[in-house]
């Protein structure tokens, strides 16, 4: 079904001054999300990539869709089976945005398959196969046969599916191999199906020059003589199942740990909600799956090519550099070697901003071990959202337990996908000593921030970490994300309140610099894009740059396009999920946006208001912020926004950061008004924003030699400013 025939509201022919239709004034959710991730699939087409990261790219696409049906397609396919009949933001119903989806669905999983196939014929020419094993000569096939006999079988274990021997589980994302067998001529059809186990490699990879990667899948078919000795395969049929696995928390849970150790194996046991199939399923088979997985028939996708496209990643890991991006290192931030480390010593001379991954997210892990090891720190106060595996600030935070800090760990069990994880980390820092809080239990504490209380001379000083992105040092040389580390007495203040509001319910109603969701966060934004009407109604200069991952938020777009109707210039940069419309006559003309999809992940987010100059200016107000313009992040989670007053951060972020994504046109997707995008130019002329900031200096070492009366110029290598 077409975005067209999903509105509910039919086009007015009363006249061009009529109100547009809900689906003409917004994009939905879903549908943007789907083509964010065409965004993604495209680079694993573009030919200035190495194929290694092309296939990258692939499996990225791949994992993103996976994470969307098991999310987002259950949860509107939950809405449906209990009648809920909330539309979205467009104006459809769960129903009709299933039927949207789907339609969009099936062209995208075409569509990385065939770019699958262009990537194992380029690959091949460089000596990495993805192969099909009767391809393989017959040396290499013997040993595929020695190996799954040695290796594999003992690993699996094939199960009959009869009245004695019920349907086996299947895992969230599990892939298996059906089978359909019989044993001499007058016993019945026999059905067997063989579960891969997850610690299992995904793809073998066979000895040689050459890299010659072969799937486990393949090697259970095609060696199914040794696994059913005696028996002949009348059919078979490979298979991969994707189950619910959101987790809802119930208001009345009385102990949130023991909540979430049940939910998540809840979520494991969660309801189908697709099945894939290869082409070549057997079809009594494919009944049974169907029958058995109770899976809607619409969500049943045959394909002819390979299941489970993001376990390519692990391709992605072959030793072969001159397949992969120029290695890259980050820079340690010049200011805190000047000060010989000393993290304190340089935040007390100066405010400082890194720009993760550009610089290296090792002086946030440096700041809070200083912070463990230090006598004179009294206390440490973080917010915890995604730590990942080896996690050092983990580490820090129990290390300055056992030397007798004072420390308070805020750990966020709705983490979605780390929710096992954070429950681990909770434990490990309670038996540590550190005291753990869990938060709200309907609201998400995603808001980050460090809060360090130190004796000095002069009395207590608080040192602030805040910070666009997670504590999660996997995640810093992915993401681009700023950290922004202050002394400001002030934003000190307005931090421990903040803590005591998620630890004690203790809601302030006195911040000083900080603006807090749910309780304030919004309605700042909403003065502030006021005051940018204001100035335009007066003539005045009028702006606004916004930097997000995504904006939903039906209120905030209409305040958006209330600005664009007073005259207020507003230029966006959202890499995925746009619900705002760009371009819109006597809507949002004076709207435009743009998304940047490159060799990392943009994730900063960044607000910037003009307040009566020309942009970008020392005047603008600039404000840097853990939330996207989304209804979840302005009324369901603490967040927080912290404006930037220090004239060196000011220019680093607003003319550097800022200004870079703005002209980037190497790895930029223009929104129309019909709500598609197109890519920017590339090549000769072009400017590419992460290649800019891997090439320059740091931002935190730019700051002494501007001039008070000037934002920094972005010089772009032909020259031009």
């Amino acid at each position: 079904m077409t975005a067209e025939a999903a509105r509910t509201t039919p086009a007015n022919d009363a006249g061009t001054n009529a109100p547009p239709a809900r689906g003409d004034r917004y994009t939905n959710r879903e549908l943007s999300w789907l083509s964010f991730n065409r965004r993604v699939l495209a680079e694993s087409e573009n030919e200035r990539y190495p194929l290694l990261e092309r296939l990258r790219f692939l499996s990225i696409s791949a994992s993103n869709l996976d994470e969307f049906i098991m999310v987002r397609v259950a949860g509107l396919e939950g809405q449906v089976q209990r009648g809920i009949e909330t539309q979205g933001i467009d104006g459809t119903s769960p129903r009709q945005q299933i039927a949207a989806i789907r339609e969009q669905f099936s062209a995208l999983e075409d569509r990385q398959q065939e770019s699958l196939e262009t990537l194992r014929g380029l690959l091949a020419e460089e000596g990495i196969l993805i192969a099909a094993i009767d391809d393989l000569p017959e040396s290499q096939q013997n040993w595929l046969a020695e190996y799954f006999e040695s290796d594999i079988l003992p690993l699996i274990t094939p199960q009959a599916i009869d009245p004695s021997h019920p349907f086996p589980f299947v895992a969230n994302k599990g892939i298996g191999v059906i089978f359909r067998l019989k044993r001499g001529k007058r016993q019945a059809d026999l059905i067997e199906m063989v579960l891969i186990p997850s610690g299992a490699p995904r793809f073998v990879r066979v000895p040689g020059d050459d890299a010659i990667y072969v799937s486990i899948e393949q090697l259970v078919t095609r060696y199914a003589d040794q696994l059913f000795p005696g028996f002949k395969v009348l059919g078979d049929g490979i298979f991969r199942v994707i189950r619910d696995s959101d987790i809802e928390v119930e208001e009345e849970a009385e102990d949130l740990v023991r909540y979430f150790r049940t939910a998540i194996q809840r979520r494991r046991r969660g309801r189908a909600v697709l099945l894939e199939l290869d082409d070549d399923c057997d079809e009594v088979a494919e009944t049974l799956l169907r029958e058995q997985l109770e899976v809607e028939e619409a969500m049943v996708v045959k394909t002819g090519g390979m299941l489970g496209l993001a376990d390519l990643s692990a391709i992605c890991n072959e030793p072969r550099p001159d397949l992969k991006f120029e290695p890259f290192s980050p820079r340690y931030p010049e200011r805190i070697l000047e000060h010989d480390g000393d993290c304190f010593a340089a935040i007390r001379e100066k405010d400082i901003v890194i720009h993760h991954p550009f610089e290296s997210f090792d002086v946030v892990v440096d700041f809070l071990s200083q912070a463990a090891r230090d006598p004179a720190v009294v206390s440490i106060k973080q917010t915890l959202y995604r730590a990942g595996d080896q996690s050092p600030v983990i580490a820090a935070l129990i290390e300055a337990a056992q030397n007798g800090k004072a420390v308070t760990a805020v750990v966020e069990l709705k983490a979605r996908f780390d929710e096992e994880r954070n429950i681990h980390w909770a434990s490990e820092l309670e038996r540590a000593g550190v005291q753990v809080i869990y938060g709200f239990t309907d609201w998400k504490t995603h808001a980050k921030v460090s809060l360090v209380v130190r004796r000095e001379e002069d009395g207590y000083r608080t040192y602030c970490h805040f910070g666009t992105g997670n504590y999660h040092p996997v995640n810093a040389k992915i993401y681009t994300d700023l950290s922004f580390f202050t002394a400001d007495p002030a934003l000190g203040r307005d931090a421990a309140k903040m803590f005591n509001f998620i630890t004690g319910y203790i809601e302030p109603d006195d911040l000083e610099k900080l603006a807090l969701s749910p309780i304030g966060l919004q309605e700042k934004l909403y003065e502030l894009i006021d005051a940018e009407i204001a100035n335009a109604k007066a003539g005045k200069p009028a702006g606004i740059w916004v930097k997000l991952n995504s904006i939903t938020n039906r209120a905030m777009i209409d305040k958006l396009y209330e600005a664009s109707q007073a005259g207020v210039e507003i230029r966006m940069v959202v890499r995925g999920i746009c619900s705002l419309r760009a371009g819109l006559p006597g809507i949002s003309e004076n709207i435009s946006v743009k998304s940047v999809i490159g060799r990392f992940l943009e994730h900063s987010r960044v607000w910037a208001f003009a307040n009566g100059k020309t942009m970008p200016s020392r005047q603008a107000k600039v404000f840097l912020t853990s939330a996207d313009a989304m209804s979840r992040n302005l009324e369901h989670r603490v967040e927080v926004m912290v404006p930037i007053t220090n004239k060196t951060v000011h220019d680093q972020v607003l003319g550097q950061v800022m200004l870079a994504n703005i002209l980037d046109t190497e790895q930029s997707w223009v929104l129309e008004p019909d709500g598609q995008y197109h890519r920017m130019r590339q090549g000769d002329g072009g400017f590419n924003c992460h290649q800019y900031f891997m090439a320059n200096p740091s931002l935190s070492g730019r700051g002494a030699a501007l001039a008070d009366h000037e934002v920094p110029r972005l010089t772009l290598r032909d020259g031009t400013t």
